[in-house]
């Protein structure tokens, strides 16, 4: 999909640009797999604002997608690519042989009208789901388990791959779109293919009304604000954060400093960072 610049009407104009729907599919979603959303505005089950800077945006329906790949050995013909508010991604809208429908994330290449099927003898094509023991070695995939049955959780979001690098005993070797290099147990499922809407991160908001729609409040630095509001406060012009490195408004460091448990469980299964450590 192209990426679509908008002439310099106005100043915001000048620098905006969006995806290209035109591949898309015309018509709504299918009413069957909506559900309600209702907005948290970054608060938690106690009220309590837990991330900053949420609140108002565009009212959507979240769309039920399909991560376990439930209807193994039933192939499936791809109705309609649809725009999905709630990912980066597009998604696809599968009917099956026994007239079931599901949503999926799109893969590069797929179009309406084509085929899909997951089980351990799928053809190795964008869209086809299988165990990873089925998979041969240097493929490129997305939607991964890491639990069996649980549902894709690794690399779902717009252009993202992942490479199949080698199987050992009963894991799998997978190099992940951040660099990080782990162990994936051999029987969780993927799909083939690279996720697609490749030419999402090109795109150019372009003006501060277009985030608002997207749900995301102003974000106010904290030099600028006063002592009593963030460490960072305070001073006359503008003044360095005057301390050792950046900190929170809570005053816990910031930016660099690492937040990861020391002793996660997943250790074991991680062989190389994504930064290279």
């Amino acid at each position: 999909m192209a990426v679509k610049n908008y002439k310099p009407t106005t100043p915001s104009r000048r620098n905006m640009s969006v995806v290209s729907y035109k591949d898309l599919s015309k018509g709504g979603p299918e009413k069957s797999l909506l559900r309600p959303l209702n907005k948290k505005s970054g608060r938690n089950s106690y009220g309590r604002i837990t991330v900053r800077h949420r609140g108002g945006g565009n009212r959507r329906k979240y769309r039920v997608i399909d991560f376990k790949r439930r209807k193994y050995d039933v192939a499936g013909k791809v109705v309609s690519l649809e725009y999905d508010p709630n990912r980066s991604a597009n998604i696809a809208l599968i009917q099956y042989e026994d007239n079931e429908k599901g949503y999926i994330i799109a893969p590069e290449g797929l179009k309406v009208g084509h085929e899909i099927v997951a089980g351990p003898n799928s053809d190795i094509k964008p869209g086809n789901a299988l165990p990873i023991v089925n998979i041969p070695v240097g493929t490129f995939i997305h939607n991964i388990e890491l639990h069996p049955g649980k549902g894709a959780q690794l690399v779902r979001s717009a252009g993202n791959m992942a490479q199949l690098m080698a199987k050992e005993k009963n894991l799998a070797l997978v190099r992940l779109p951040s660099g990080e290099l782990r162990y994936v147990p051999l029987n969780c499922s993927a799909s083939i293919g690279q996720v697609g809407n490749i030419e999402h991160e090109n795109v150019k908001i372009g003006k501060a009304g277009r985030k608002r729609h997207m749900g995301w409040r102003p974000t106010v630095r904290g030099s600028v604000m006063n002592p009593c509001d963030h460490p960072h406060g305070g001073g006359e012009g503008k003044s360095p954060i005057g301390r050792p490195g950046p900190l929170t408004p809570w005053g816990k460091p910031t930016l660099g400093y690492k937040t990861r448990k020391k002793h996660n469980r997943s250790d074991k299964f991680i062989v190389k960072r994504r930064n290279g450590k």
